[in-house]
């Protein structure tokens, strides 16, 4: 597919994009964690992103399906790189204060709220339906592979006295420009169809479509459900790095950055798998069972080499979970609605950032070994009532899920 001048743009970009956004959520992380020195601080900074990312997710939605789909990201993208910028020279002019990570949190959650569902949409018109399944791997593989390079990266130039984390900000500012500029590549991605009614209105319209299919209502859900409850366990790692493991901002790097390659090693394989093909409504509920006893099992890791072993499952299972439930969403809803039902994705990590800061609260009180393994029996539950609600639907909606 990377022979596709149009899917290789966007996997490139994007790949650069998420570089940037994976390296700086290291130095973001660490500076939090520096200013505040509280898990509640982490917390804080998450809350920000995801209140701002709950509100602007429904307009992302509405506009990867109202307008060109390249406008869409490269406005995106502009922000991310004015936000990258701005709090890179604030920290390299010895000037940044908490309320700028909450700023910066804000402007690029905003950002994400459009861009993430503009991209996964845009694949289905710039492959064919039989390589759309594929295309999301690939895409969400590079995404992971990123995650690899881009916290390990920024958790070794932290320490660097000519980089540090302002350093690490500009660097993401640097990769957004350069992905912009491959966007300008692609072409429009126009609408479809004509839309003449308010955005309010198409907001309701793609409610409407969701509720009046079970399937996508289901698969909608579980989503929200795993990623509101699951990933917050990003948002703790630093804490995890320092009080448990003392292993400082490079260990905190490695271990965003084993996650990473362990989805990476997931997407490799995930392609070659028939049988995961072939019944991706059961991958979906072992993936999430998977992620849940991952995340349990992290929060009773007494050692460091353990936690990079568990850390790596943990990216494999959420890769496998999240690349399943996109491709299936995609072959089974109608392309003018691809954008609209992508955001509800999205709406997802708006809860998970939600969710961060009293899970953050609740750890501080209580501890984040319980709070972990509370994380992972919830996914758990919910991937277990996933497939009990799908083996409910019956089988005519089994004959048409055979169709994916």
């Amino acid at each position: 597919m990377l022979a596709l001048d149009g899917y290789r743009r966007l996997f490139v970009s994007a790949a650069a994009v998420i570089f940037g956004v994976m390296g700086q959520a290291v130095a973001r992380g660490w500076l939090a964690r520096d200013l505040t020195g509280t898990n509640a601080g982490l917390g804080g900074v998450m809350l920000v992103f995801g209140v701002a990312l709950l509100l602007a997710t429904p307009w992302g939605g509405v506009a990867a399906d109202r307008f060109p789909k390249r406008t869409v990201l490269l406005v995106s993208v502009g922000a991310l790189m004015l936000s990258s910028l701005l709090l890179g020279l604030a920290v390299v002019a010895g000037a940044v204060a908490y309320w700028q990570l909450l700023a910066a949190g804000a402007v690029q959650a905003t950002a994400f709220a459009f861009y993430l569902p503009a991209r996964i949409a845009f694949i289905t018109e710039l492959v064919s339906a039989e390589q759309i399944a594929q295309a999301v791997v690939l895409s969400q593989t590079a995404q992971e592979a990123m995650r690899v390079v881009g916290p390990a990266l920024a958790g070794v130039l932290i320490g660097v006295s000519w980089c540090g984390t302002g350093g690490i900000f500009l660097v993401a500012a640097a990769t957004s420009l350069f992905a912009g500029v491959v966007l300008l590549g692609l072409p429009p991605g126009a609408p479809r169809r004509r839309v003449d009614r308010s955005p309010l209105a198409e907001m309701a319209d793609g409610l409407d479509y969701v509720r009046g299919r079970a399937p996508i209502a289901l698969i909608a859900l579980t989503t929200i459900g795993v990623v509101v409850v699951g990933f917050p366990y990003l948002t703790f790692l630093p804490a995890l790095a320092d009080d448990r493991f003392d292993v400082g901002a490079g260990g905190y790097g490695v271990m965003s950055g084993v996650a990473g390659l362990g989805a990476v090693v997931a997407g490799l394989l995930t392609p070659r798998s028939t049988w995961m093909a072939a019944r991706p409504w059961r991958v979906i509920a072992l993936s999430g069972v998977a992620l849940g006893i991952a995340l349990a099992a992290l929060g009773i890791a007494g050692a460091y080499p353990v936690a990079l072993a568990v850390l790596a499952f943990v990216g494999a299972a959420g890769l496998v979970f999240q690349t399943t439930t996109q491709s299936l969403l995609l072959s089974l809803s109608d392309i003018e609605y691809h954008g609209r039902l992508q955001s509800l994705v999205v709406l997802g990590f708006s809860g998970f950032g939600l969710a961060a800061l009293p899970l953050g609260l609740l750890a501080d009180a209580v501890s984040l070994d319980a709070v972990l393994i509370g994380m992972g029996v919830i996914v758990v539950v919910i991937s277990a009532a996933f497939a009990a609600a799908r083996s409910r639907q019956g089988t005519h909606l089994d004959r048409a899920a055979e169709l994916v």
